[in-house]
């Protein structure tokens, strides 16, 4: 089974930012077990996902679409995020927010790089 997603530097960081938000929501208080930590599990779960079943696609404008999936999670968590601030269930998300960011950045450039494919063909 060829499994080209694991070569894609995205869904590698993705993988991470899913690591940091369950140790993060780990220390939520247990009242949000099904609210915000399920939430925020969720959208950073679905980032890397989605990567993955558009990279097993077919075609192109298929991993285009499923990048834009990842993308609008990515802006789910960052929502879900501030939120978790903003209640004061966490304090310095600095570093998550700095891989929030490069997450973003990597599957921007993936993107772009596609769409580029797609115009010359």
């Amino acid at each position: 089974m060829e499994r080209k997603h694991r070569d894609l530097r995205a869904w590698q960081e993705a993988m991470i930012l899913v690591e940091m938000v369950y140790r993060l929501t780990a220390t939520f208080h247990s009242d949000e077990k099904f609210g915000l930590t399920s939430q925020m599990r969720r959208s950073a779960v679905s980032v890397p996902a989605n990567l993955a079943e558009g990279a097993a696609r077919k075609g192109t404008r298929e991993l285009l679409h499923f990048i834009s999936i990842a993308t609008a999670s990515l802006s789910e968590l960052d929502t879900y995020l501030e939120i978790a601030v903003r209640l004061g269930y966490v304090k310095d998300t600095e570093e998550l927010q700095r891989k929030l960011d490069q997450v973003s950045m990597l599957i921007s450039s993936l993107a772009k790089s596609l769409k580029s494919k797609v115009r010359d063909q």
